[in-house]
C-alpha cells in the first residue's frame, strides 16, 4: 500500500502533559559507521527514520522514510530494536515541555556495496536535515545512545530497550 505524506503522523496526545510517538528508525552501517541525521538547531544526531504515518506498517515507514531521507530504495534485513523512551519535549513546538512517550522499531537495512545517501529531508517542523556516517567511538551526542555499543557486534535477535530522560 502506497500512502501520500498527507497522512497524519502517529503522534497522539495523551491528557494535557502528555504525547505518544510511534515511531520507526534505521540502522544503515558501511564500513564500520552508521548513517545519522541532524540539523542545525539540536545539537546531537538521531538515527534516519520519524514517525508512522496512520494506516501504515513499521516497515512500510522505515522504507519510506529511508527513501524520504536519503534519497535510496533500500530493503529491510530485520528487526533489530524495540525502543521505550520517555522524554520531555523540547521541539516541534506541540511538543514542547510535555512529556513524551516514543516507541520505535529499529530496523536493519540491506545497504548495497554502493550506497550513497542524499538528503533532501527536513524536520516536522521544517528545518532542513543533513546525513553524517558516525563512528562507535565518536562524541557527539547520539539517539538512540545504544547504537553505540549494540552496532559493534550485532546479534540476531530482537532486543528491548527502555529510556527514561524524564528527571
Amino acid at each position: 500500500m502506497q500512502l501520500l505524506n498527507t497522512e497524519p503522523d502517529m503522534s497522539v496526545p495523551c491528557g494535557n502533559e502528555g504525547i505518544i510517538n510511534l515511531r520507526v528508525g534505521a540502522i544503515i552501517m558501511k564500513s564500520g559507521k552508521f548513517l545519522m541525521a541532524g540539523n542545525r538547531r539540536d545539537n546531537y544526531l538521531y538515527s534516519v527514520g520519524g514517525r508512522i504515518k496512520f494506516g501504515e506498517t513499521a516497515e512500510e515507514a522505515i522504507i519510506r522514510e529511508v527513501r524520504e531521507e536519503t534519497g535510496r530504495e533500500l530493503k529491510i534485513e530485520r528487526l533489530g530494536f524495540i525502543h521505550e523512551n520517555y522524554f520531555i519535549g523540547e521541539a516541534p513546538e506541540q511538543m514542547k515541555g510535555k512529556t513524551v512517550y516514543e516507541l520505535c522499531f529499529y530496523f536493519y537495512m540491506s545497504v548495497p556495496e554502493n550506497f550513497e545517501p542524499l538528503c533532501e529531508s527536513s524536520t516536522s517542523d521544517g528545518l532542513s536535515e543533513y546525513l553524517k556516517w558516525t563512528a562507535p567511538d565518536e562524541t557527539q551526542t547520539i539517539y538512540p545512545d545504544f547504537f553505540r555499543t549494540e552496532l559493534l557486534h550485532p546479534e540476531t535477535g530482537v532486543k528491548h530497550f527502555v529510556t527514561d530522560a524524564r528527571n
